[in-house]
């Protein structure tokens, strides 16, 4: 069973990489046999995958020093959709470098939605159903209008609010083409402020915390940092925001959910 983490804070905070491999560190019971983890700051998007365990990714990043960030996924992996390979481990970035997309679940019309793709000329890099699906979230993402989604976005403004509605819109696109059980976070160079997740049939949880949040399929993921948690349901689309969370159900509506410890 894969394990999935998320973190965003303020740009004070610059701790994403420090989290996320531990809540990597805390899903290792689940078992993998790769992981990945993305980083994005001012700087762009750092990703990072490696075969094996844990610590082989850790010595990777610890040898490149990355730019401190203040938004980061990470994922551990169990082979499905292809060979235990740097190639198929998580995250899976767009063509063009603007979105990195963790995911649990399986994709079961992936070989349909890929023929498609590629009849349009996309190439692959991986034999992941992942893959897919980052490819299909950056076409939506150029086809959303921000006024698409006019419900509220916590704790985000000016072009982190435009990036976030385009791609709530996104999302929604896409999560309504797929068949099968997914969790899926993505973050974007186009913004470093905003994480955007989704679920259907596969766990995910949003920890709350203090100018911060977190996301993981588990709340070992981010127990070390809090106790409170908001469940998302079933269809459901989470923008989350150091200073934010805000939960759009599948009509496209934002709900209030209330927190637990």
């Amino acid at each position: 069973m894969c394990g999935i983490v998320g973190h965003i804070g303020c740009k004070a905070s610059q701790r994403s990489r420090e989290v996320v491999l531990g809540g990597l560190a805390r899903l290792e019971y689940r078992g993998y046999d790769s992981a990945g983890i993305a980083l994005a700051s001012d700087e762009g998007l750092y990703v990072r995958r490696a075969v094996g365990k844990l610590v082989n990714l850790v010595e990777e990043v610890d040898a490149d020093s990355p730019a401190d960030a203040y938004a980061g996924i990470g994922h551990t992996r169990w082979a499905t959709h292809g060979r235990p390979t740097v190639a198929n481990a998580h995250p899976h970035t767009s063509p063009d470098g603007r979105f990195t997309l963790v995911h649990n679940g399986i994709i079961e019309n992936a070989d349909t939605l890929r023929a498609a793709l590629v009849a349009y000329g996309e190439t692959f890099a991986s034999e992941t159903d992942t893959e897919v699906v980052v490819h299909l979230l950056a076409r939506a993402y150029d086809e959303a209008a921000p006024a698409s989604y006019t419900g509220a976005v916590a704790g985000l403004s000016g072009t982190d609010e435009e990036v976030a509605r385009r791609l709530v819109v996104a999302m929604r696109a896409v999560t309504a083409q797929l068949h099968g059980t997914f969790t899926l976070l993505v973050v974007s160079n186009q913004s470093p402020n905003v994480i955007v997740a989704a679920r259907r049939s596969s766990p995910l949880v949003v920890g709350l915390g203090e100018g911060e949040n977190f996301l993981g399929s588990d709340v070992l993921a981010f127990v070390e940092h809090t106790n409170r948690a908001v469940e998302v349901d079933q269809d459901e689309v989470v923008v989350v925001s150091a200073t934010g969370v805000t939960v759009i159900d599948p009509a496209g509506n934002p709900v209030e959910r209330e927190a637990y410890e």
